[in-house]
């Protein structure tokens, strides 16, 4: 019993974060690699309109975020032949799994993970630039390193899909109070 109301805390405690952030306009990334977890996070992706990855994470595709941006800039062409033909090769093998967030405009400001051990690439990136995260941890995760724990069987399709409603629920009721804010400041 006590473990379930420090899980309802703590998903409450998620959800208002959710919710404050994205009425201020900040953008969220869903990552969800486990089999169990593609569809739900897919779903979520779809109802929320945010950014997300549910094929393998690549090591830095946060910390070299500034990669792509010198390819739009086309400052690699200024580069040596040798360098911008290497980094050009690197960043062809990161788009087949950038494709769901290519169009993110840069890093992003929360990012909610649905399971510690298969994502410790992702958790490792999102300390290193100090972004907060929420996890779906399991008994086999430490809730030490993530800013804020959901108690979770992240094995199972339900669990998983129960809270990322919870979250998008917040998303979408924050995002419409973003825009009724915007609204009344342009009146």
């Amino acid at each position: 019993m006590a473990s379930y109301i420090s899980g309802s805390l703590q998903s409450i405690k998620a959800c208002d974060l959710i919710f404050d952030a994205t009425s201020r306009g900040k953008q969220f990334l869903i990552v969800g690699t486990k089999n169990k977890a593609v569809d739900s996070v897919v779903r979520a992706e779809i109802r929320a309109r945010c950014h997300y990855v549910y094929k393998k994470w690549l090591g830095g595709m946060l910390t070299n975020w500034d990669l792509r941006m010198e390819q739009k800039t086309r400052r690699l062409n200024c580069l040596p032949k040798r360098d911008a033909t290497m980094l050009k090769r690197q960043l062809s093998r990161l788009q087949t799994y950038l494709g769901e967030i290519k169009y993110m405009a840069g890093v992003p400001d929360i990012v909610i993970i649905v399971d510690q051990q298969e994502e410790y690439t992702t958790l490792r990136e999102c300390l290193t630039l100090g972004i907060p995260t929420i996890y779906l941890i399991d008994t086999n995760c430490d809730p030490d390193f993530t800013d804020i724990s959901i108690p979770a069987n992240d094995d199972a399709i339900a669990s998983i899909r129960l809270i990322l409603n919870k979250f998008v629920f917040a998303i979408c009721e924050g995002r419409s109070s973003y825009i009724r804010n915007f609204l009344l400041i342009i009146r």
